[in-house]
C-alpha cells in the first residue's frame, strides 16, 4: 500500500509513534518562525529554558504585525527581537520587510522540510510540499532547543483538482469552495493534500494562498506536492538548488476524498462573522461596499497585487468607498514600481499601506461604524477589523478590485475581458532586511535589549489534586481566540506583559471578566463546540491561567488553543455527553478530583446543582504530566534539572 505525501514527510521526521490514525507522535522540526505579536513571549520562553543557541536547521524572527509605532512599545520589542535573534542564532527580518507567511514561502520554504510557527497561518510554507505546522509560542520555543514536537496524527483528506480555473476565479475561491462544503472545524484532526491534474495549473503562491486559508477549516496544515511547478517556483527565487521532487505514491490510501472541478467554480465571499459562512458572490450583488482592503498573508503576493492593479487601471474608486492595498513583501512591491503596475493602484485611488498584517488584525485602518468591509484575508470574525459594528466579507483579489470599482458588490465577471499581465521568469531578489545570525563566538557577546514593557514570564505552580471554583463563563459554539484574547492596536502592544494584557481577556463577551475572576481567585469555562478556533495566540491561554483559570470543560477544542491549554496548565476537559453542557450555568459551583486524570475520565461534582458529570480528554501520559506540573516550560524545566 503505497503512502501519500503527508505520510512519508511525518515518517522521515518521526521520533515516537507510528503512522495510525489519532495516535500520539511527535517529530523533529527543522525550522521555525515567529512574528513579532507572538514572538516576545516565545523568546521570553526560549530564554527561560536556559538554551545557548537554537538548535534547528533555520529559524526565524519576522516584524510584521505590531508595526504601528504609537508609542515606545512596539519600537521596544523590535529591538528586543534583533537583539534575541542576534544571541540565539535566528536570522531577524526588520520591520517593513513584509508579511512572515510571504517572505517565508518566497525566501526560505523548502519541500519535505518540517517548519513549526507561532502563527496559525503557518501552513503557507503547504505550498512548496513542506508540513508547516501552526503552534503556540511555547511549542516554538521548545523546538528551538531541541524538543520534538507532540501532536496526534491527523487523518489525510485528498483534496482531488480537476479542470482549471475560469477567468475571474482565484485561489481564494477555491479555498473558500471547500469552506463552504465543510466550515470552520470540518478538517480538525485531519491534513488537507491537494492532488489530480488540476494542481498544474496553480502556481507557488496561489497553492500557498490555497494552503494558507485551510487554517480556517481547522486543519492541522495543507498541502501540495513539490512538482516542476514548484521548481518553476524556487529557479524564479534563485533557490532551484533546494528543490527535490515530492509525490505521494500513485496507489496511497486516504482517509476521505473531497472533489473539486476548478472549472465549475465562480467568484465566492464569506459573510460575518465567519470564515466558513460561504455564498456566491452574484447572491450579494447589489450591496453597499464602504471599505476594501487587499493584502494579507493569504492574498498578497505579486499575482494578486498584479490582477487588482491591472483591473483598476485608467479607474478611480467609487466616491464613497475606501481602497487600502497592503503588499505582502518588498520583493512584490518593488517588481510592481518597475512595471509601473503600482501606479496604477495608486492613481486608482488606492492607501497603499506598509508591507505587514495592518487592517487584517485591525492594527489602523478600522472600518467606519456600521461599514460593509470587503476584505482578501482569512478571517472576519466580530470585531476583528477595529469596529465592532462593521461587518466583514472576506473575497479574492478579483472581486475586491471590481467592488472598489462600482462601491457595491459586483460579479467580477462583468468586468468584460480579464486583463492580461505577465509575472517575472526570475523576482528580483534583496536580502539585505533579513539579518543573518551572528557566528557563536560573536553572539556571546550580544546583550538582550528589555524595554520597559517587557515584563517576566509569570511562574505557574504545580496544580493540586482536587480543583474547585465557579462557572466564569459559559459560552456558545465556535468561540475563537479573538473572542477570549483580543487583537487590535491597543491590545496587541500588550503581548510581552501579562499582567496588562489580561485586562482584556473576553472583554468582547464580558467586559466584567477580568475583575470577577480575580476576585473569585479563578474558576472555570464551560463552552460549546470547537472552542478556541482562529489564531494560534497563547496568550489566550497564558492570560487567563493568570487570572487564575483552572479548566476549560467544552463540547470540542480547536487544536492549537487545545495544546495552548496543555502548554500552561490549564486542564482541558470535554462532555462525556454533550448533553450535560444544558445543566450547567454560570455561576454554578465545581469540584474536579484530578486523582483519576491518568484513567481518561474524571467526575465533574456540580455543588450548586447537587449533581455529577462524567468528563473525558484527549491527554496523552506526558500530557497529563505537563499539566499537572502546571505547564510545559516548568515540565521541561524539571527534566533538565534531572
Amino acid at each position: 500500500m503505497g503512502k501519500t505525501l503527508t505520510e512519508k514527510i511525518i515518517e522521515s521526521h518521526l521520533v515516537e509513534g507510528t503512522l495510525e490514525r489519532g495516535s500520539d507522535i511527535s517529530i523533529t522540526i527543522d525550522q521555525t518562525l515567529t512574528q513579532d505579536a507572538t514572538g516576545t513571549m516565545a523568546y521570553l520562553q526560549f530564554e527561560a529554558i536556559g538554551i545557548p543557541r537554537v538548535k534547528t536547521e533555520l529559524s526565524v524572527s519576522y516584524v510584521d504585525h505590531n508595526t504601528l509605532q504609537t508609542d515606545f512599545k512596539n519600537p521596544d520589542d523590535h529591538r528586543y527581537l534583533q537583539s534575541i535573534a542576534a544571541k540565539y542564532g535566528l536570522y531577524f527580518s526588520r520591520p517593513g520587510n513584509g508579511i512572515c507567511h510571504q517572505l517565508h514561502l518566497e525566501r526560505f520554504a523548502r519541500p519535505g522540510k518540517t517548519l513549526l510557527g507561532s502563527d496559525s497561518h503557518t501552513p503557507t510554507g503547504g505550498g512548496v510540499g513542506m508540513i508547516a505546522i501552526g503552534a503556540g509560542g511555547l511549542d516554538v520555543a521548545t523546538s528551538m532547543a531541541g524538543e520534538e514536537f507532540r501532536l496526534k496524527m491527523p487523518k489525510i483528506v485528498n483534496v482531488f483538482l480537476t479542470g482549471k480555473l475560469p477567468d475571474f476565479v482565484s485561489a481564494k475561491d477555491v479555498i473558500l469552495e471547500i469552506l463552504r462544503r465543510i466550515g470552520v472545524k470540518g478538517a480538525v484532526n485531519k491534513v488537507l493534500e491537494y492532488t489530480g491534474p488540476g494542481i498544474k495549473t496553480l502556481s507557488g503562491p496561489e497553492r500557498g494562498t490555497i494552503t494558507n486559508m485551510g487554517t480556517e477549516t481547522g486543519a492541522t496544515t495543507s498541502i501540495f506536492p513539490s512538482d516542476e511547478i514548484t521548481k518553476e517556483f524556487l529557479i524564479a527565487q534563485e533557490r532551484g538548488d533546494q528543490w527535490v521532487e515530492l509525490l505521494p505514491d500513485e496507489d496511497a490510501v486516504y482517509d476521505e476524498t473531497i472533489n473539486i472541478n476548478l472549472s465549475e467554480l465562480e467568484p465566492l465571499i464569506a459573510e460575518p462573522h465567519s470564515p466558513g459562512n460561504v455564498k456566491t458572490v452574484k447572491e450579494l450583488e447589489g450591496l453597499t461596499v464602504d471599505q476594501v482592503c487587499i493584502g494579507s498573508c493569504t492574498n498578497s503576493s505579486l499575482r494578486d497585487l498584479k490582477i487588482a492593479a491591472n483591473m483598476l487601471k485608467g479607474k478611480t474608486i467609487a466616491l464613497n468607498t475606501v481602497l487600502t492595498v497592503s503588499p505582502g513583501s518588498r520583493q512584490v512591491v518593488g517588481h510592481m514600481i518597475e512595471s509601473g503596475e503600482m501606479g496604477y493602484l495608486v492613481q486608482a485611488g488606492a492607501r497603499i499601506l506598509e508591507n505587514a498584517c495592518g487592517p487584517c488584525i485591525g492594527m489602523g485602518l478600522a472600518p467606519k461604524s456600521d461599514a460593509v468591509s470587503l476584505r482578501t484575508f482569512n478571517r472576519n470574525f466580530l470585531g476583528r477589523s477595529g469596529t465592532k459594528s462593521a461587518n466583514a466579507y472576506l473575497v479574492s483579489p478579483e472581486v475586491a478590485a471590481m467592488a472598489a470599482i462600482e462601491g457595491k458588490i459586483t460579479d467580477p465577471r462583468k468586468f468584460g475581458t480579464l486583463p492580461k499581465f505577465d509575472m517575472p521568469k526570475k523576482f528580483n531578489i534583496n536580502d539585505n532586511l533579513i539579518v543573518p545570525p551572528l557566528p557563536p563566538e560573536e553572539a556571546k557577546n550580544v546583550e538582550v535589549i528589555r524595554g520597559p514593557n517587557i515584563k517576566p514570564l509569570p511562574e505557574f505552580n504545580p496544580l493540586p489534586d482536587k480543583l474547585e471554583g465557579e462557572v466564569l463563563l459559559k459560552v456558545e459554539n465556535d468561540v475563537t481566540t479573538d473572542h477570549i484574547m483580543p487583537a487590535g492596536a491597543e491590545i496587541l502592544p500588550l503581548r510581552s506583559n501579562i499582567p496588562e494584557i489580561s485586562k482584556y481577556v473576553f472583554n468582547v463577551i464580558d467586559e466584567t471578566f477580568h475583575n470577577r475572576s480575580l476576585e473569585k481567585g479563578g474558576g472555570f469555562i464551560v463552552g460549546g463546540e470547537n472552542y478556541g478556533q482562529g489564531s494560534s495566540r497563547e496568550h489566550a491561554a497564558i492570560a487567563p491561567k493568570y487570572l487564575g483559570l483552572k479548566a476549560v470543560i467544552v463540547k470540542s477544542f480547536a487544536r492549537i488553543h487545545l495544546a495552548n491549554l496543555i502548554n500552561f496548565g490549564i486542564v482541558p476537559l470535554t462532555f462525556a455527553n454533550k448533553n450535560d453542557y444544558d445543566a450547567i450555568e454560570q455561576g454554578d459551583k465545581f469540584e474536579i478530583d484530578l486523582t483519576t486524570l491518568e484513567s481518561g475520565t474524571v467526575v465533574l461534582k456540580n455543588i450548586t446543582k447537587g449533581s455529577k458529570i462524567n468528563l473525558t480528554h484527549s491527554l496523552s501520559e506526558t500530557e497529563i504530566k505537563i499539566v499537572k506540573a502546571g505547564g510545559k516550560l516548568p515540565f521541561i524545566k524539571q527534566m533538565y534539572s534531572k
